[in-house]
């Protein structure tokens, strides 16, 4: 090979690199909010942005943040998007008064619920099924006071008629340690709680039926973005409507993950490098 043609090479490779840092520059730095307390919107939004970075080539900064202002946020733009809508009950009030200043990309988690949890080794079925079953000491382990879940099981005491039956307020961590004691002894205990979370990864657990409905139907964890993310992100857009976990197990090690220790970022690369054909799926054009 000539010095000449050497020389050009050598050029035309020094431009594909300026002009590949030229454009991944020209990107401009994307901001999403999430709620820190919840275990499904740390793991959704920190894989979702390592996506964004690794395969779309923006930078990502994750806010954390209470869920009013998170709304806010994306609503006047301040944020470029959120991960974590629970709809059309839980948030609806929020959708209500910003869906015209927002964009719903549609759910990333369609059977997000609410209602009474039990290991899969107790007998009781179903809520009603408490009134006759002695093994729960009349005793149900519940959150934060005041929560959604919580005020709901007021309820549902009052239509099972389970009069007998304490609600214990506790926190999220409170409810987990005795979820943890009771899992230990093979006792049985009913706990307040929802999915997604990473308590059904590491544990076998299921729902109590609700036939009075009075937890309600199951909701979706949407995927919102700022009326700018379009025109802004278009890459990132079209990946939002497509990133969808396909069940609790799948959402779920990524939280468990977390919960035993991990980084919410090095869970999430841990986890794209693992489902590279998710990924793909997610970020095809």
């Amino acid at each position: 090979m000539t010095m000449r043609k050497i020389l050009g090479a050598g050029a035309a490779l020094v431009l594909a690199i300026s002009s590949t840092l030229a454009s991944a520059a020209s990107k401009p730095e994307l901001s999403i909010g999430y709620v820190d307390g919840w275990s499904d919107s740390v793991a959704t939004t920190n894989v979702a942005a390592e996506v964004i970075r690794q395969k779309l080539g923006y930078d990502v900064k994750l806010q954390a943040v209470a869920t009013g202002i998170m709304w806010q946020g994306v609503a006047t733009g301040k944020l470029d998007a959120m991960l974590s809508a629970w709809l059309p009950v839980t948030h609806g009030e929020y959708w209500a008064k910003n869906k015209d200043k927002v964009v719903d990309f549609g759910p990333n988690f369609k059977d997000a619920k609410i209602g009474l949890i039990v290991p899969e080794y107790v007998k009781a079925k179903s809520i009603e099924d408490l009134k006759t079953d002695t093994s729960f000491n009349n005793k149900i382990v519940g959150i934060d006071a005041g929560s959604g879940v919580m005020l709901k099981t007021d309820q549902a005491i009052k239509d099972y008629g389970l009069s007998n039956y304490k609600l214990q307020a506790s926190s999220g961590a409170g409810m987990i340690a005795e979820l943890t004691r009771a899992e230990g002894k093979n006792e049985s205990i009913a706990v307040t709680g929802w999915v997604p979370h990473w308590m059904f990864a590491k544990w076998k657990l299921r729902f109590l039926d609700d036939p009075k409905g009075v937890y309600g139907a199951a909701e979706t964890v949407n995927s919102i973005g700022s009326l700018g993310l379009e025109k802004k992100a278009p890459e990132v857009a079209t990946f939002l409507k497509k990133f969808q976990w396909n069940s609790k197990d799948e959402i779920g090690e990524v939280m468990l993950a977390i919960q035993d220790g991990a980084k919410p970022e090095a869970a999430a690369k841990d986890w794209v490098a693992k489902h590279p054909d998710r990924v793909a799926q997610w970020t095809a054009k």
